[in-house]
């Protein structure tokens, strides 16, 4: 379930304390939620976060003595100490109100490295000796996670965490058999162990959680980023768990050069989101809209239609009727030569409504024929779009559009009055052109969230929604990065607090 928390903690940005004004939601632009039905899903990869930890930390040496009748003090080190088996059976995750209940039991654990000991006298140590060790243990792990926030980021709080030893068995040599070595060292070196492995485990823990955390950070902050547009995914509230779901809430400001940007007036109300799903996601129409503006600004909004694309666009079955015009356009000649532009004039205005996404947007188009001349005309137009994401693909499905027209020259000389010409230009933009944009934004954004590792998740039945002023996306699938498999191998590949050089635990 770190990974639930993982996920959360992926989303912010930065005052080391975190200060919001009475609870408000109208400086929400995004938020997560993620239910209680995922924590089956992130438990199955809770109990390989859990390995990890165990894996990955370095115990550190324990060096000690102990008097004893007769044969005075006994020197002792527990030397080169690492996990050389490792199996979880069982691992419950349990949303509670303001934190989640991770229970690992029956964790059985095979410890190896060496002992060494000798007898103290009055000014020096002899009778060194050297033994292979191996200790069997069999333990339950409880953290109580919480989450809060650092930095205008979301933390993860894992210091109540605690472990229970049902057995710890010192072996001397692979000796089943006890003796008076084993009698000797089994019980201090046993609670020192304790100590130990609690300390060094809890830690790694915490450790991870905050590798992970970064991680995940980065992957959602370079989701939302596309060169030099980005936003800011800092958090506008304090994290909520509650029994049912966590819930994350983010500012959604747009960061682009030196533009400047601010919200008030959201209309997010955590009763906007249901509990059915796995994984919501709610985005505000101030979002959309602001990276509309930022795709404006930076240029982005500028399409060239050439070659077999133009052709295509001018043959289109729905022009049959009229070929004739197409014809005194292009003179009966190649479309090699001649070109489209088009681009906005001014920022889309995104508006979301229960039929879809409307956009609107004041739009230029240059039509060069060869060198024969150029038509350029102007026009407002409104769209009205519904998203979907089916097999790895995001699919744009425009149900209505509205042109008006606004300005049109024309310096061909062509045998077509300004009246017919303006229909036909319309007509073509309404059956052939929107189309094509739409088709060229859809393949567009496919790419760059696939280049994301959209692609690489398992989303089950995504389903994205309208409403007004608001978008929700919700699944039942969940995404691993491939970040994350580097820190639950076996490899010890990490280097964690856990793993400080000449680290030395005493027991006197």
């Amino acid at each position: 379930m770190l990974r639930t928390l993982v996920v959360l903690a992926a989303l912010g940005s930065t005052s080391l304390a975190c200060t919001f004004e009475p609870p408000s939601f109208k400086k929400t632009g995004i938020a997560i939620r993620i239910t209680k039905p995922a924590a089956l899903v992130f438990n199955q990869q809770t109990t390989r976060v859990i390995q990890a930890a165990f894996r990955h930390a370095t115990y550190p040496n324990i060096t000690g003595e102990k008097s004893m009748k007769y044969l005075g003090r006994v020197a002792y080190g527990l030397t080169n100490i690492h996990i050389d088996d490792l199996s979880i059976e069982n691992s419950e995750v349990d949303f509670k109100e303001e934190a989640i209940k991770i229970e690992i039991q029956n964790i059985s654990a095979s410890f190896k490295g060496t002992l060494s000991y000798g007898f103290v006298g009055a000014w020096w140590l002899k009778l060194i000796h050297l033994i292979d060790f191996e200790i069997e243990s069999s333990i339950d792990l409880r953290i109580n996670t919480k989450l809060t926030c650092k930095k205008e980021r979301v933390a993860v709080v894992t210091s109540d965490c605690s472990l229970t030893f049902h057995k710890l068995i010192l072996h001397l040599q692979g000796d089943k058999d006890p003796g008076w070595l084993k009698q000797l060292f089994t019980n201090f070196i046993s609670f020192t162990l304790k100590l130990v492995l609690k300390s060094q485990v809890c830690k790694e823990i915490n450790f991870i959680s905050q590798l992970l955390a970064k991680s995940f950070q980065d992957i959602g902050e370079n989701f939302l980023q596309d060169g030099n547009i980005g936003v800011d995914i800092s958090l506008a509230s304090f994290p909520v768990i509650k029994a049912n779901y966590t819930e994350t809430r983010h500012k959604g400001l747009l960061l682009y050069k030196n533009y400047s940007d601010s919200f008030h007036d959201s209309e997010f109300a955590p009763s906007l989101l249901s509990e059915s799903r796995m994984l919501y996601f709610w985005f505000s129409e101030h979002v959309l809209s602001s990276l509309a503006l930022a795709a404006f600004l930076d240029d982005r909004l500028v399409l060239t239609i050439m070659g077999k694309e133009l052709k295509e666009m001018f043959e289109n079955e729905e022009l049959e009727s009229d070929q004739e015009i197409v014809q005194e356009i292009f003179q009966g000649g190649s479309y090699n030569g001649s070109l489209a532009k088009v681009w906005s004039l001014s920022p889309p205005q995104i508006i979301l409504q229960p039929k879809g996404t409307v956009v609107k947007s004041s739009v230029a188009v240059e039509l060069s024929v060869s060198s024969r001349g150029v038509i350029y005309f102007e026009k407002d137009v409104t769209v009205t779009i519904q998203a979907s994401y089916v097999q790895k693909r995001l699919v744009l499905h425009l149900s209505e559009a509205v042109i008006e027209p606004k300005t049109m020259r024309c310096s061909l000389d062509i045998a077509v009055n300004d009246e017919t010409l303006r229909h036909f230009l319309e007509k073509t933009i309404t059956v052939a052109g929107i189309p094509e944009v739409i088709s060229r934004i859809e393949s567009a954004l496919t790419s760059l969230i696939n280049s994301k590792g959209l692609d690489l998740c398992d989303i089950i039945d995504p389903e994205i929604i309208t409403r007004n002023a608001r978008l929700l996306n919700s699944t039942d699938g969940l995404c691993y990065p491939p970040s994350f498999a580097p820190w639950v191998s076996d490899e010890k590949s990490i280097v964690g607090p856990a793993q400080e050089e000449n680290a030395v635990a005493s027991c006197m």
